[in-house]
């Protein structure tokens, strides 16, 4: 189960990040998710797994997450320990493998330039907004109440556990 509300370090990435540069494909036989963590954004930043903060935080343009549809790719990111991932836009198939695994992804259309490298910021997924460490609050986009309800739970499968009961999945 998550807070609402994540704080953590900014990481500055740019436009059209996409699933191979997130988790390179020759890493998909890997089964364990912290395996997968070693290698997240290793052609970009060499052990990023080692020098993120736990519940660090991913500033990006446009399109991040475009590409194959794997769900390995968010799933290394939040092994790696990023707590959220802000962005001006995603890729479909990514926002939604990110919810279901539980990794919150935010749309704030100007958050990749308006935050720094480095800067605290704070999200508040129920108010939808990003505040920067000056103070200035930044806009996102509202989840609905269903995809807030799994990100609450810690992902579709713990959310599906909790409304249906366990020995039914």
């Amino acid at each position: 189960m998550i807070v609402t509300t994540l704080k953590g370090k900014a990481w500055i990435l740019g436009d059209d990040i996409d699933t191979d540069v997130i988790l390179p494909g020759k890493y998909l036989v890997l089964t364990e998710p912290d395996d997968l963590a070693k290698h997240a954004l290793e052609g970009l930043i060499p052990d990023f797994y080692k020098k993120i903060s736990p519940g660090g935080i991913i500033v990006a343009g446009k399109n991040f997450g475009c590409g194959s549809s794997r769900e390995h790719a968010p799933l290394a990111l939040k092994y790696a320990g990023v707590g959220a991932v802000i962005a001006r836009s995603f890729s479909r198939i990514f926002f939604r493998n990110a919810i279901n695994i539980g990794l919150p992804v935010v749309i704030a259309k100007d958050a990749n330039s308006q935050i720094s490298q480095g800067e605290e910021v704070l999200i508040d997924l129920e108010r939808g907004t990003v505040r920067k460490s000056d103070g200035k609050v930044l806009i996102a986009e509202n989840y609905p109440s269903f995809l807030l309800d799994i990100l609450k739970d810690g992902g579709l499968l713990q959310n599906l556990k909790k409304r249906f009961g366990e020995g039914k999945l």
